[in-house]
Order: structure tokens, then C-alpha cells, then sequence
């Protein structure tokens, strides 16, 4: 299963407001391993951002004056997410803003949710823990993953947080990382795992009955056979097979 954890950064909150995407990160997950073959790009709004949206990002509206447009990437995008399974924390909000920009590049424009199944960890997160805060950096805090790099939100650091926190909600890594084989970069492409070197395990060692404890054994079974009546099991087994 190919896995795509999404995040964007934006000059607002609205995009019917005319707000704009100006930063996507995306972290790819092959079979629940981590492939570093991540998408991130910031990107030109043409629009000024609002002073609350700085306050939460810190991406200045001087920073994206030479970076691409959306339309220059989206073609990029789409290949890389189709057929996907988006990992997206609060889902909706990331994907009203997609779907404005994917309809502003090119009029009838495909939606995401009809290239890619889209699983919300917000909403799912609510449902594991009911009544409690589950904002990224609640679950952070509940499953122990490192966030103490996020002194601001930024798509693809929150990106590669959410995957942690995405695969310790779901179950762990497959596998140890100080044994983990080298990760692909390509997707889709299998993981081999080398075969486990039985050498070099030690002997395993055979503790035997002694012939007074095989004794108490014996006289133990025949209680039993006695107080049943004859239906012990074990005594109908020949010695030496039990």
C-alpha cells in the first residue's frame, strides 16, 4: 500500500475568501516504512498573506516572491499523489484548499478524493480518543513522538510528524529501525529483508525429568486414574510419547 501524508501551509483560512495555498509537504509511506520520497514545494499566492497566518507559519510574503505558481506544479503534484492513500490531518481544510487550487489551474479540474482515498487522522483520532484534545501536538504528546523542532507549523516538518504519530496510532513500524533494511526511494518498490542467520543462535538446552521426579510423575497419574474412575488420559499414552 502507497501512502502520502499531506500537509499545506496557506495565506489564510478560507478559500472562497480567496485565500492561497503557499506551501505543500508530502511523506511517502510504502508497506508502513518511511521511503524518502517526499514532494514539497513552496509557492507564489499573488495575494499578500494575512498577519495571523505569519504568526502560525512564519513564511513571509518576501520569501515567496521568486517561487513557482501553483499552476507550475500541479501537474507534478497529481502524478506523484494519484492512486495514493492521503494521510491528511483535519482532512477538509487541506482539501477545500486543493480542490480551489486544482479549479482555478484548469476549469472541471479533477477533485483529490477522485484520485485518492483520503483517511482524516483528526477524525480518527476522535474516535480512539474520545473527549480529549487530539491536535497534532496533543498526539504527539500521547504516543511520544518528537515535536520540539514545531516552534512553528511548517507542511513538510508537520507532514513528517503527522507520519509518526500516524504509524504509532495505527500499530508501529513493521520492523526495529536499528535493524531495518535500506528504504526505497522508489514507489512501490519491494523491501528486501535479509534471511535470519540461525548459526549463530546458542544451543538450546534440555532440561530432563530426573527418575525420582518421573517417579512422583507416574504415582501422580495413577491418583488421578483412581479417583476418575479409569479416564485419565495420560495414563492411555505409552511412556516416552507425552
Amino acid at each position: 500500500m502507497r501512502q502520502i501524508v499531506l500537509d499545506t501551509e496557506t495565506t489564510g483560512l478560507d478559500p472562497h475568501e480567496g485565500h492561497r495555498i503557499i506551501e505543500i509537504g508530502c511523506v511517502e509511506i510504502v508497506a508502513r516504512r518511511l521511503t524518502r520520497n517526499n514532494f514539497h514545494q513552496y509557492l507564489q499566492p499573488d495575494r499578500e498573506i494575512d498577519a495571523g497566518a505569519i504568526a502560525v507559519h512564519g513564511i513571509s510574503n518576501e520569501f515567496l516572491r521568486d517561487k513557482p505558481r501553483f499552476a507550475d506544479i500541479a501537474e507534478g503534484l497529481l502524478r506523484y499523489l494519484e492512486g495514493a492513500e492521503l494521510i491528511i490531518h483535519n482532512a477538509a481544510f487541506d482539501l477545500g484548499f486543493l480542490d480551489h487550487e486544482l479549479g482555478l489551474w484548469r476549469e472541471g479540474g479533477p477533485r483529490i478524493v477522485d484520485l485518492c482515498r483520503v483517511t482524516d487522522t483528526l477524525a480518527l483520532a476522535r474516535e480512539r480518543h474520545p473527549g480529549q484534545r487530539n491536535s497534532l501536538d496533543a498526539l504527539c504528546k500521547r504516543y511520544e513522538v518528537d515535536n520540539s523542532q514545531r516552534d512553528l507549523h511548517g507542511a513538510l516538518l508537520d507532514a513528517e510528524i503527522l507520519a509518526d504519530v500516524y504509524l504509532a496510532m495505527t500499530g508501529g513500524q513493521v520492523s526495529l529501525s536499528f535493524d531495518a533494511p535500506e528504504q526505497s526511494e522508489r514507489p512501490g518498490e519491494a523491501v528486501s529483508v535479509a534471511p535470519l542467520d540461525r548459526s549463530r543462535r546458542p544451543a538450546l538446552r534440555v532440561v530432563r525429568a530426573s527418575d525420582a521426579e518421573l517417579a512422583a510423575h507416574r504415582d501422580r497419574l495413577a491418583a488421578i486414574d483412581k479417583a476418575s474412575g479409569g479416564a485419565c488420559l495420560w495414563r492411555r499414552i505409552p511412556e516416552g510419547e507425552g
